[in-house]
């Protein structure tokens, strides 16, 4: 079904400020578990979007890459994390960044509910409840294969860090004064893409298969 840019924004806006919002929350909740109170004390442990809405990576960017096609992009205010708060710095840092990803898993899975849901409601409900679906799963897909790169400061840069011995751990960790321009590169060299899309297929696949969409 073409939709107008128009009708694209009403669709996606809520899948990504949600996937966005609760993904940072998450980091907040999981570090606070585990004795650093940063967040909480500034506020960020909430899901009021409002809290982590970036201008240019929570809605300029995902408009344009929305409106340009390929990988839906974008990005909220991190969280601040202090790991040296954390009972055990190393050991607890991968249990808070793998908890955005996971969260996103988590809401991949209740929007295909919602679609399996709006079957049964009437068409002029239906279609829209559909399409949000179709866009949350997508949207906290993308986020999560994305984020689980193993590239600091991406999620999985953090936990590769943890898992990582100490002497590597280091090295690795010094990486991510560059990471985010070696992910714009990866991006517009169109290498992104190629790495991400078999996986997102795979797990959007999976999805599918599991709730018969």
């Amino acid at each position: 079904m073409d939709l107008t840019l128009i009708q694209k924004i009403a669709i996606y806006a809520l899948p990504v400020i949600f996937a966005i919002t609760v993904h940072e929350a998450a980091h907040g909740y999981v570090a606070r578990y585990f004795g650093d109170m940063t967040a909480h004390q500034q506020g960020r442990i909430s899901l009021n979007p409002l809290r982590h809405i970036d201008p240019v990576g929570t809605i300029l960017i995902p408009m344009l890459t929305l409106a340009l096609g390929g990988i839906l992009f974008g990005w909220a205010k991190p969280v601040p994390v202090s790991f040296g708060r954390l009972r055990n710095p190393k050991q607890d840092m991968l249990w808070v960044a793998a908890a955005g990803p996971a969260s996103n898993l988590v809401m991949a899975i209740l929007w295909a509910m919602v679609i399996k849901l709006s079957a049964g409601l009437p068409e002029a409900m239906a279609l829209p409840l559909s399409l949000m679906g179709q866009a949350g799963i997508s949207i906290n897909v993308v986020l999560m294969v994305l984020n689980l790169l193993p590239l600091p400061p991406l999620d999985g840069g953090r936990i590769a860090v943890s898992l990582l011995p100490h002497h590597l751990a280091y090295r690795f960790a010094a990486v991510e004064r560059y990471g985010f321009a070696i992910l714009l590169m990866l991006m517009f060299t169109g290498i992104l893409g190629r790495i991400l899309w078999p996986v997102i297929n795979l797990v959007t696949g999976l999805l599918s298969l599991l709730f018969n969409l």
